[in-house]
């Protein structure tokens, strides 16, 4: 590397300057948060704002609850690796507020107001999506890419995320409350994409890859932080009874989720035991699964089904899955994000189809053409007027069938997979250029490369520390050899 020392600033201010005078031009308050919009200086019995009936106290504590997720739900579940932890902490850090912005800009390009993008606080959580998808991706190489890597991928995803979720909202008129499609498929799959371009032998089985007992029980933070605000996640975006039906569906789906997890982690185990790796990240994925259905009639116990079909997906998974794609189609995923938010993501989008197949108004009332927008009887058709006479708030749509709505979900989610592949390979392209630095063998999951460490903890990660933690790769991302090692241990 030629050119390091002041590589990662120069990178960070030209990207920071193009943002701040991006927004300068572009980007403007929403009237609520106006101080000049007019009705904003009177009083509400003027005919002003009310200041106790406001977006931000519908939003803001389910938007704070997906803010934490961010920052340090995915930040700490990251932290398993033993010697990369200020990595996975503070890149994730970076990440997410550089996407943030990033995201603010390139989805208010698809959605611009007279010429402008207008902000409000569902511009931040919108945004907090995006930088989910980002987080996963990462997950996917982390330890194996330098932080400038890191940046580049990030800019580069949000384009083609962004163009994603654009086609299958505005085209397919997907429904996807919790953006197990848009957010949690596309971004494993664009990563398990970009891990396989940026694949190399020496990533497998490396001495520094797996856990320890601190680092996993830093990693199990993140993931008691992520199961807890995970219904917010999933309802913060929805309306009315849609929200909390959302909040309940995703309540019982991650309940019965971490108890099967518990069930199918011991029984896969030889010795019975369990797996803390299947604990950290099986017992969220019935958050993803529930994802696009969240707010639909799927029922509680059927949340509770979906949970424990996420369970069994996702443990199955890490065990058998992972070691396959490591050693036989050479997709080495550091996190797992396969089994966490990609099968997850695609059964979301399975289940989400084959709701949306049999929602009748029957079932939902009127709300069914809240849910499913495209449904709605056509404009100035007879069938709208009567809809709307009891219900005001639904406008024209496609007038499309339950049926037809299914297909286009089933729709959505194929273009969603084969954009992520496609595009997260041509950025494994793109990162591969020696400029962004990719990380020899020694600096692989390593933070002393990248990091300011303490002497004494320097020292330690050099030699001294150099056998604790597992004496396997964590299972997380384990080859097939490393499985059958184990079993013929037990």
């Amino acid at each position: 590397m030629v050119w390091r020392r002041g590589k990662l600033t120069a990178i960070l201010l030209i990207f920071e300057v193009v943002f701040i005078v991006l927004f300068g031009i572009l980007v403007v308050y929403d009237d609520e948060a106006n101080a000049s919009a007019s009705k904003n200086s009177l009083t509400p019995a003027q005919g002003g704002a009310d200041p106790d009936n406001n977006v931000v106290r519908a939003y803001y504590p389910l938007f704070q609850d997906v803010h934490v997720m961010m920052f340090i739900g995915f930040g700490f579940l990251m932290t398993f690796l033993k010697k990369y932890g200020f990595g996975s902490v503070g890149f994730n850090f970076l990440v997410a507020a550089f996407v943030l912005q990033w995201a603010t800009l390139m989805s208010g390009f698809l959605h611009l107001h007279h010429g402008k993008i207008v902000v409000d606080i569902t511009t931040l959580l919108t945004s907090d999506f995006a930088a989910a998808t980002v987080l996963i991706s990462m997950g996917a190489v982390l330890g194996k890419v330098s932080h400038i890597q890191l940046i580049i991928m990030a800019f580069v995803e949000i384009i083609f995320f962004s163009i994603n979720e654009w086609v299958g909202l505005t085209f397919f008129k997907a429904v996807d409350v919790g953006g197990s499609m848009f957010v949690h498929t596309f971004g494993a799959y664009f990563g398990l994409a970009l891990a396989r371009v940026l694949y190399r032998e020496d990533m497998v089985g490396h001495s520094k890859e797996g856990s320890s007992y601190h680092s996993d029980i830093f990693a199990m933070i993140g993931t008691v932080f992520l199961w807890l605000f995970w219904p917010s996640f999933n309802a913060a975006l929805a309306p009315g009874d849609d929200q909390h039906r959302a909040i309940i569906n995703t309540y019982f789906s991650l309940a019965a989720c971490a108890v099967v997890t518990f069930a199918i982690s011991s029984a896969v185990e030889k010795d019975g035991k369990v797996n803390m790796v299947h604990v950290q990240n099986a017992t969220l994925a019935g958050g993803v699964a529930v994802g696009t259905s969240a707010d639909m009639m799927v029922h509680p116990w059927g949340a509770l089904l979906i949970g424990s079909l996420a369970a069994v997906l996702s443990v199955v998974g890490y065990s058998y899955i992972t070691p396959f794609m490591a050693d036989k189609l050479k997709i080495h995923d550091t996190c797992g994000v396969h089994n966490l938010h990609g099968m997850p993501g695609v059964l979301a989008g399975i289940i989400g189809a084959i709701v949306a197949a049999v929602a009748q108004p029957a079932q939902y009332g009127n709300s069914v053409y809240q849910i499913f927008p495209a449904r709605a009887p056509i404009a100035n058709s007879s069938d709208l007027a009567t809809i709307q006479a009891a219900f005001p708030a639904i406008e024209a749509g496609n007038g499309r069938s339950a049926g037809l709505q299914a297909g286009f979900q089933m729709a959505a989610l194929i273009v969603t997979l084969l954009i992520a592949l496609v595009t997260g390979a041509l950025t494994g392209l793109l990162l591969r250029l020696p400029i962004w630095d990719h990380p020899e063998k020694d600096s692989l999951y390593e933070d002393e490369d990248y990091w300011e460490i303490p002497e004494e903890e320097s020292a330690e990660m050099n030699g001294s520390l150099e056998g604790i933690g597992h004496k396997k790769p964590d299972s997380r991302a384990r080859t097939e050899s490393d499985t059958n090692d184990q079993d013929t241990k037990v």
